[in-house]
């Protein structure tokens, strides 16, 4: 199995475009879509689209009030925001981050092969780009508004970021479904993997985008 070492930040940054809040498919055009592809092309994805995915996977909708973060397209238990996001690219690995609307370098080199399990190698790994939602599960019991009991048990708040990982893929399965890109979630290489703060023992799950 290959392995890296700990990742290193790479000091790069990138500025996204706003995002396009308006356009593609309707949601029940999109629900009709959305679907599994796993063929998967090598054809670049264009910056302003990468931007588009990443606000409508987990990005900010509404600003902040006295008592609450700004509002994320994705639910989260508590409103903890525990679920980050990571693209994956030719040029590096890079966190993103929704507030700035931009990618901060996470690791130097090309991770995306790392998308892959072993028994998952025969296909296609050169999507334009992958997105590793990682579970920061600290956030749950520290960081919510809210008193939820069950975020002081282990069981509860991984079910809680599994669940909420979940809504965040299905928020890129319907971006993808509505602007005729492909999407594939799969497991990833968790041993081999390291991008910055994601370890194997975190929760994650991985998703390729590319134009079809």
């Amino acid at each position: 199995m290959s392995t890296i070492a700990p990742a290193v930040a790479n000091n790069d940054t990138i500025l996204l475009p706003l995002p396009t809040t308006s356009g593609g498919k309707s949601l029940t055009e999109a629900l009709s879509a959305r679907r599994t592809t796993r063929e998967i092309a090598a054809n670049d994805l264009p910056m302003p689209l990468l931007a588009n995915l990443l606000w409508a996977a987990a990005g900010i909708n509404r600003p902040a009030t006295q008592f609450h973060a700004a509002g994320r397209t994705a639910a989260s238990a508590g409103n903890s925001q525990e679920i980050e996001l990571y693209a994956l690219l030719p040029r590096g690995a890079y966190r993103y981050d929704p507030l700035a609307a931009r990618l901060d370098g996470a690791a130097n080199g090309d991770l995306r092969g790392l998308g892959l399990t072993l028994g998952q190698r025969g296909a296609e790994t050169l999507a334009p780009a992958q997105i590793l939602l990682v579970a920061d599960t600290s956030r749950l019991s520290h960081h919510s508004p809210f008193k939820d009991p069950g975020l002081t048990d282990p069981a509860i708040v991984a079910a809680y970021a599994h669940f909420d990982a979940g809504l965040v893929a299905q928020n890129i399965f319907l971006f993808a479904a509505a602007n005729g890109l492909a999407a594939w979630l799969h497991n990833c290489d968790r041993a081999g993997l390291r991008v910055g703060r994601c370890t194997a023992r975190t929760p994650k799950i991985f998703l390729p985008m590319l134009w079809p």
